[in-house]
């Protein structure tokens, strides 16, 4: 009995050593993976990278993870003279295989959300315009326009869709005082805009876009992504 007590606190013991080890082998992973990401044709801020699953060893050693979430901020791109900026993406990366020699990586299937804040977004947009939300899923949209040598400044709503999968479209549903000869085109000339979103990981895909209070929410899915270190 004596042996037996002896040999279970081994196990015990050594159980503990190794989970210990286990974990500060991700947490090292995890560092390493997260100051290593690289989107092409764009500047990224932070990263953050969790690894799930456990033992983590017995994963690195067959070359491929389960599950590993990432945390992007600050995503930035600029097309057409542009910038827009990707405020936050989270994802879910599954089924993660490692490059043989482990700078890269392909996950075969992912999920997640991009969030568009309305100050990049008013960023984003024309000269002198500013963009919040203004419920119901729509936007607001003000803006100031020159008219007979006057300032007048018209505010919107308008629906934000995304076209072709890749660019963000904001329509004023209508605008005040369309009345007015040639006010119309002026106001949509400022309020009305595309923009192209940029700076997602090769292989993620934009599927539906919608304004929230905390910004425009963008779910992304995706096949064969990849993680370039």
């Amino acid at each position: 009995m004596r042996a037996l007590r002896i040999l279970l606190v081994i196990v015990v013991v050594l159980g503990g050593i190794f989970v210990a080890v286990d974990r500060a082998a991700v947490y090292f992973a995890e560092s390493e993976a997260a100051g290593r990401i690289r989107i092409t044709g764009a500047t990224i801020g932070s990263t953050d990278v969790s690894i799930k699953g456990f033992p983590f060893l017995t994963q690195v050693a067959g070359g491929r993870f389960d599950e590993v979430d990432v945390e992007i901020t600050g995503i930035e791109t600029a097309t057409n003279g542009r910038r827009l900026r990707i405020s936050r993406m989270d994802a879910a990366l599954h089924d993660v295989k490692l490059a043989d020699d482990y700078s890269s990586a392909t996950a075969a299937r992912a999920t997640g959300t991009a969030v568009i804040s309305y100050k990049d977004l008013t960023e984003a947009a024309s000269d002198g315009v500013a963009v919040e939300y203004g419920g119901n899923n729509k936007v607001k949209v003000t803006g100031t326009v020159d008219m007979l040598g006057r300032p007048i400044s018209r505010s919107v709503l308008s629906t934000v869709t995304l076209v072709d999968g890749h660019t963000l479209r904001v329509h004023a549903d209508k605008v005040p005082g369309a009345g007015v000869p040639g006010l119309e085109g002026m106001v949509r000339q400022k309020t009305d805009f595309d923009r192209e979103i940029g700076g997602l990981p090769s292989g993620l895909k934009l599927q539906r876009i919608q304004p929230t209070a905390d910004g425009l929410e963008i779910s992304v899915t995706g096949a064969d992504v990849q993680l370039a270190g």
